[in-house]
Parts: structure tokens; C-alpha cells; sequence
């Protein structure tokens, strides 16, 4: 009487997934780990150590995601015509080169802000290229019925490593200085791309249909794939302003920490940490919340939700204000992850395997883009008008980003299309 449940249980027990993926997830998390402490680490740097102004930091912040701009769209094109596994472990060990001069600048007396602006803008090229290959190459990888579940738990990932990398990156910036941290960063990418360089997919996948015809016309298309499409659209649109509002926000909230209430770089790494809580929290819940509601309203609902909280993150201030500022900046970042598992295997489920490189840089030129314009913004407003502006205008317009997504056929979608 007792073998039959037993068996059923084993018959739904997750199928394992491919040592592709497993080696692609390792990288990611080693990756991970370095990213968010580097990220925690140059700002910081630029402040504490170069007397960084309000202005100064905006720029760095800018510099960081502007290679979406400046290469975003041609790398879709060039990722849909190269081996992905190369473009990920060339991207990996330029980096590592590229972060690894910061610290031996330092150390012989040579590192300037227009260094650290050289250095961040190259770094985000290779970025541009990571970032395309590796959601282009995901759904080779697991199938693309599982994507939503990989997607799940490469942003839980992704949200535990920016936990895990800004906590420890202020521990280690307060401990042993910036750029000792900027070199556990330097080591990630070199580490991150080894790991990459072993993988073999398994299974013999049919090969790629190439993109035919001139550049500027495969360029067009995946543009016009995304702008074109009822469902891409208004998911592109609410993205981007997230990742803008937020970017008003993360951009000055190191000059807030360091100067204005003078915690320190651990506080700082703290917050932003819980920030990785919620979106922790949110990657986790994307998968039950989108089955339970639907993926249409678990893309807007949360933004509705959570829109009251955000005006906390701008009245941060020690004492009480901390910890509710805190819960503030988690419960965005919750609705972020949430976002971004659905809105990603959204965005995968609806573009065909030819188009999926050039859909992904569409996607990263918007969206990153968007960073790099929040930046700008908010290094201007620092600069002219105070640190509390950026952080207060943040926080409206971060309220009103669920728009987009609500006033389209994406309100009400229940479940991700699949391509023809």
C-alpha cells in the first residue's frame, strides 16, 4: 500500500537539469559574488578615496551601462551570428583584465576618475556582450519549456549574489579598503570564465537558423520585433522606466550614506543588500505568483502594490527612518524580481531562436539604456539641485512605471505565448 505513493512521487520529481546549464548557473553565481561587490566598491572608491563629486559619481554610474547605448543593438547581431560559449568566456577574461587595473593603479599611484571612467565604460561593453549571449543561449540550454522555472532560479540566484556581494563588499571596502574589494571582482570574471569555457551542451540541438540579409537590415529586425509587438512593447516600456526611477535612487544613495548621514560603507552595503532580500524574495515567488494570478497581472499588480512604499527609500535618515527606508527598498526590490523572471521568459517564450540575440539587445539598449539615463539624471539633480531631489522624484515616478503594462493586452495574459 506504501510503494504506490512512493512511486508517483519519483515520477514527479524535477527532471535534473543539463550540466550546461549547471556550469552556465555556476558561473553565474561566481560572477555574481564579484559583480555586486565591484559595484559597491567603485562608487565608494571614487567618493571616499578621489573626492568623487555628486556630479563625478552620476557620470561613473552613467559610464557603467552606457556600452547599451553605445554597442546595444549591433551586439544582438553579431551574438545571433557567433558561438555564444566564446562570446561569454572572452567577455569574462577582458573584463577581469580590464578590473584588475583599477586596484594596481591604485596601488602605484596612478588612478584618476577619468581611469575609473575608462575602465567602467570598456567593462560595460564586455557586459553588453555577456549579458546578450547568456539569455540567448538559455533557451538552447533547458528548453524552452522550462524556461520559466530557469529563469526563476537564475534571478533568485542573481538577487542572493547581490545580497550576498554588496554585504560583503561594504565589509570588505570598511575592513580592507575599495580596491582590495575591486579585486575579489577581477577574480569573479577570470574564475566565472573558466567555468564557461567547459561547456559542452549535451544534447544535439538542431542548429541556429542564421540571420540572412545586410546588417543594418538583421539590426531592424529585432527592433521591429520588439516595438511591433503588443506584448514586447508596453513590457519594454514599463522596464525601462523601473530600471530608470530605481537608478535616480541607487546612484545618489552612496553620497546620502557616506556624507549626508556619515554610516559608512558597511551601512551602505547593508541597505542595498536588503534591497537583494526582496529581490531574492521576489525571483522565488515569480513562478507561483504568475501561476496563481496569471503572468499578465503579476507584471503590474505588484508595482501597484508596493508604489506607497517607495516614497520611504527617499525620507531615509538614521534611526527609525533607516529601517523603514529599508523595508521600503525591499518591497521595490520585490517587485523587481518578480518582473524580472516573468518579463524575461515573457520575452523568450515570444521571439523565434533566429531573433532571440537580436530581441535580447533590444531589450538590454532600452533597458540598460535607461540606467544610463537615470544616472545621467541623477548626477544632475545632485549636482544643481541636492542629493534628496534625485531620491524624491525616484521615488514618484518609480509609482507610475505599472502603466504601460496594464493599459495593454498584457493586463490579462495568462500564460507566455510560444513562437510559430
Amino acid at each position: 500500500m506504501t510503494t504506490a505513493p512512493t512511486m508517483n512521487a519519483s515520477r514527479q520529481r524535477p527532471e535534473p537539469w543539463p550540466r550546461s546549464f549547471r556550469l552556465l548557473y555556476a558561473a553565474s553565481l561566481i560572477d555574481g559574488v564579484g559583480f555586486h561587490v565591484g559595484q559597491l566598491a567603485v562608487p565608494v572608491l571614487a567618493v571616499a578615496l578621489l573626492a568623487a563629486s555628486p556630479g563625478q559619481v552620476g557620470v561613473l554610474a552613467a559610464l557603467s551601462t552606457a556600452a547599451f547605448l553605445l554597442i546595444g543593438l549591433p551586439a544582438g547581431v553579431w551574438v545571433d551570428r557567433l558561438p555564444r560559449r566564446a562570446v561569454l568566456v572572452i567577455a569574462d577574461f577582458t573584463r577581469a583584465a580590464l578590473v584588475a587595473s583599477v586596484p594596481l593603479a591604485w596601488w602605484a599611484g596612478w588612478l584618476s576618475i577619468p581611469q575609473l571612467y575608462l575602465v567602467v565604460l570598456l567593462t560595460g561593453v564586455g557586459t553588453v556582450f555577456a549579458d546578450v549571449a547568456a539569455q540567448s543561449w538559455l533557451p538552447e540550454l533547458v528548453g524552452r519549456n522550462r524556461l520559466v522555472a530557469a529563469n526563476s532560479l537564475m534571478m533568485s540566484t542573481g538577487a542572493t549574489m547581490q545580497i550576498a556581494g554588496r554585504g560583503l563588499g561594504g565589509l570588505v571596502v570598511q575592513a580592507l579598503t575599495a580596491p582590495v574589494a575591486i579585486v575579489l571582482d577581477a577574480v569573479s570574471f577570470a574564475v566565472s570564465g573558466t567555468v564557461l569555457s567547459r561547456i559542452r551542451p549535451e544534447a544535439p540541438h538542431p542548429l541556429r537558423s542564421r540571420a540572412t540579409g545586410s546588417f543594418a537590415r538583421q539590426l531592424g529586425a529585432g527592433v521591429r520585433h520588439v516595438a511591433g509587438n503588443p506584448l514586447l512593447r508596453p513590457l519594454a516600456l514599463s522596464t525601462a522606466g523601473i530600471n530608470l526611477t530605481m537608478q535616480l535612487t541607487t546612484t545618489m544613495l552612496p553620497v546620502v550614506f557616506l556624507r549626508e548621514l556619515e554610516l559608512g560603507a558597511a551601512a551602505l552595503g547593508v541597505f542595498l543588500g536588503v534591497g537583494g532580500v526582496g529581490a531574492l524574495l521576489g525571483a522565488l515567488s515569480a513562478r507561483s505568483l504568475a501561476e496563481r494570478i496569471g503572468h499578465g497581472r503579476a507584471l503590474w499588480l505588484p508595482g501597484l502594490l508596493v508604489a506607497p512604499l517607495g516614497g520611504l527609500v527617499a525620507l531615509v535618515h538614521t534611526g527609525p527612518m533607516l529601517w523603514l527606508a529599508g523595508i521600503g527598498w525591499m518591497a521595490l526590490a520585490w517587485r523587481t524580481g518578480v518582473g524580472n523572471v516573468i518579463g524575461v521568459s515573457l520575452r523568450q517564450g515570444a521571439t523565434p531562436d533566429a531573433l532571440l540575440g537580436r530581441m535580447n539587445a533590444t531589450f538590454r539598449f532600452l533597458l540598460t539604456g535607461a540606467l544610463t539615463v537615470g544616472a545621467v539624471a541623477a548626477g544632475l539633480l545632485g549636482q544643481y539641485a541636492d542629493v534628496r531631489t534625485a531620491l524624491v522624484v525616484g521615488a514618484v515616478t518609480n509609482g507610475l512605471t505599472w502603466l504601460p503594462v496594464f493599459c495593454s493586452p498584457l493586463r490579462t495574459l495568462h500564460r507566455p505565448p510560444v513562437p510559430d
